[in-house]
């Protein structure tokens, strides 16, 4: 009788269709919405593109050399012909170990001609002192009989002279025996300094003596080694040109390449900004300074470096294309609607505009409850005067047939960007009466800020007012709409922006030819 077959283990049944399924989804879709634009920009003749979110990365390119954090030139304080070389090309030292020597015969030499002269004074200066001993009795016994008028006065007279004699002479002698004692010892240190030692720990970079060679030290200490005090932590001095040197600041982060290994990307962080100006062929560039990390010994003293220091990064921030700011439709009198608002509410577009950074500000300021009541109220008061003035601002345009004059618009059109001194001077004004109405809306508000609160309040505001702004124009139900909005930091291929745009609205970026609009069409 067979015996039955053992049963299979029951498995789980596998999916394989899942991620196909998922992937023609995700293609279908990513179909439809370059279908849906395409038509829109077919059907329109405009190029656009989205405004979304992203992070904006902002960074100076430059160059400079790698070297050692602190390198030490070891030169001879003596001549001589070097006997020992006791370290090579990248030898690794101590602190005061012997890394070269100097014959020291001749040293040793004039320490024992020294030590026979120091002698020989000594004996002088013992028969100097026998001297002064004898005349100073036979002054003593002169000096008595002087005064009982036994010896002529002139006896006297010449035996103390004679006494003050033998005194200089052995003042002489003593003096002669401490000269020839700092001799010899000046001669001493000098056999000392025959042996040349490492002055810090290190790794020896350069080796300029070989054994055998004379060093001749009567002028300058020559060079003999030169030691990297520490290949752990190096250095990069990078030159920055005089129109970026503004926006580098210690402490900001450095990526760089090496040729030495191209596939592999390093960092540093800017320790010193120098104000030692360089100018070559009217270019002025200032030195920059930046701390690398080798732990792992992979960099080399010398290597030139291609570097970029990130000056600034905005992480997930409202962006637009560089494009867009370029853009400007060939009739702007009639081809591009005058946007109404951008002080509270944003426009007649619902858009974020001017009170959503004021109201970041405040945010930032860790309000107390009776200051966030007194800043609500102001905020409304804002609004409500932004609304009456854009109904005024749309009843004139409809009398007058031209755009809003709010953002420069009306008969003749909105003036363009960098129009030349008349616009820079009508910005200036519209700062300064934003900002004397906002003094009037705040008054209460301010009031109730604490000094540190009121700063930070001021800074901001400052910041708000100043920043630069332009015109885009957005496609909005199949023509273009003039919009101001604020620019922050780009990266040269987008730019930050705020003000009455969202996420998802359409900036044109240009305009397509006539073949190519009849060309999408079909």
């Amino acid at each position: 009788m067979p015996t039955p077959s053992p049963a299979r283990p029951r498995t789980r049944k596998s999916f394989p269709w899942i991620p196909v399924v998922i992937g023609v989804a995700v293609l279908l879709g990513g179909g439809a919405w370059w279908f849906k634009h395409r038509a829109a920009s077919a059907q329109t003749g405009y190029r656009t593109q989205a405004v979304d979110r992203g992070d904006i990365r902002v960074s100076i390119s430059s160059t400079g050399t790698l070297s050692a954090i602190s390198t030490v030139t070891v030169g001879s304080q003596v001549s001589g012909q070097l006997t020992q070389v006791l370290v090579d090309f990248n030898s690794k030292v101590k602190k005061g170990q012997v890394i070269a020597r100097i014959d020291p015969a001749t040293y040793e030499t004039q320490i024992v001609q020294g030590n026979a002269q120091i002698a020989s004074a000594q004996a002088q200066l013992k028969q100097n002192q026998a001297t002064l001993a004898n005349a100073t009795l036979v002054y003593q016994r002169n000096a008595r009989l002087g005064e009982q008028k036994l010896v002529a006065q002139s006896d006297v007279d010449q035996a103390r002279a004679a006494m003050l004699q033998a005194q200089a002479q052995v003042n002489s002698a003593q003096a002669a025996i401490r000269q020839q004692t700092a001799s010899t010892q000046t001669t001493r240190l000098n056999l000392e300094r025959t042996v040349i030692r490492s002055p810090v720990d290190g790794v020896v970079l350069t080796r300029a003596v070989e054994p055998g060679q004379t060093v001749a030290a009567s002028l300058q200490a020559p060079t003999l080694f030169t030691i990297a005090e520490d290949l752990s932590k190096m250095k990069i001095q990078l030159t920055v040109d005089e129109s970026d040197i503004g926006q580098v600041k210690a402490g900001q982060n450095v990526n760089f390449t090496v040729d030495a290994f191209p596939n592999r990307q390093f960092s540093g962080v800017v320790s010193q900004v120098q104000m030692a100006a360089t100018t070559t062929n009217n270019v002025v560039t200032y030195p920059v300074l930046v701390t690398v990390d080798n732990s792992d010994g992979t960099l080399l003293p010398g290597l030139t470096v291609n570097a970029e220091i990130e000056v600034s990064r905005q992480p997930n921030v409202l962006r637009v294309a560089n494009a867009a700011l370029r853009y400007k439709p060939s009739d702007e009198d009639g081809g591009a609607q005058g946007q109404q608002g951008g002080f509270g509410q944003g426009g007649s577009r619902g858009g974020a505009g001017m009170g959503d950074d004021i109201a970041k500000i405040a945010a930032g300021l860790q309000l107390k409850p009776e200051q966030q009541t007194a800043f609500d109220a102001a905020m409304a008061e804002m609004k409500k005067r932004a609304a009456e003035r854009m109904q005024q601002a749309q009843q004139q345009s409809s009398q007058q047939g031209g755009g809003s004059k709010l953002f420069g618009g009306g008969p003749g059109g909105p003036p363009r960007s960098g129009s030349g001194g008349g616009n820079a001077q009508q910005q200036a004004q519209m700062r300064s009466r934003m900002r004397e109405r906002f003094q009037q809306q705040f008054a209460a508000f301010t009031a109730a800020l604490d000094p540190a609160q009121k700063a930070k309040w001021d800074a901001g505001l400052s910041d708000l007012m100043n920043a630069r702004r332009a015109a885009i124009y957005l496609l909005v139900d199949g023509k273009p709409q003039r919009v101001m909005v604020r620019l922050g930091a780009t990266d040269g291929s987008n730019t930050e922006v705020s003000g009455s745009v969202k996420e998802g609205d359409l900036a044109i970026t240009g305009q397509q030819s006539t073949d190519s609009a009849a060309q999408a069409k079909k």
